[in-house]
């Protein structure tokens, strides 16, 4: 199933035209590292900071349930936002290829993981997902579970 164009049916969730991807998670002591699938599907990696209580710029985000919006970063142009994380705002899904060097809390998409919380290729990552995902996100309509 094409998902960037069939986003407006059934969603196995049962909520019409609701799109959830799935991150799942592996909790390293340097970084996160995870994949973002559909469906059964993976769409790309991820890499975030390691969980530290979810204390703003340092942890990763808990895990649960978020909306994703369009968002418009002066450092990072047109990108998707996770909307609602509890105690925190402004976590983007943008480019980066080192968690601790690059990242504040927020998500980066990656073709492959090179170590912890590092992965490479990542603007090409975040094009696959955006592809995925744009038109859904247009009607307000894709959600992020973190697990």
């Amino acid at each position: 199933m094409n998902l960037s164009v069939d986003v407006t049916g059934a969603r196995q969730d049962g909520g019409p035209g609701r799109l959830v991807l799935c991150l799942m998670r592996t909790y390293l002591p340097v970084g996160t590292n995870g994949i973002i699938s559909v469906d059964g599907r993976d769409i790309c990696g991820t890499i975030e900071l390691p969980w530290r209580d979810n204390r703003r710029n340092v942890s990763c985000i808990p895990e649960g349930c978020y909306r994703l919006a369009l968002y418009r970063s002066r450092k990072f142009g047109d990108c998707l936002a996770v909307a609602g994380v509890p105690g925190r705002r402004g976590i983007l899904i943008h480019p980066a290829n080192d968690a601790a060097a690059e990242l504040r809390g927020c998500i980066a998409p990656v073709t492959k993981h090179t170590g912890e919380g590092k992965g490479v290729y990542s603007r090409i990552a975040l094009e696959r997902l955006e592809r995925e995902v744009m038109a859904g996100v247009e009607m307000g309509e894709v959600w992020l579970e973190v697990r």
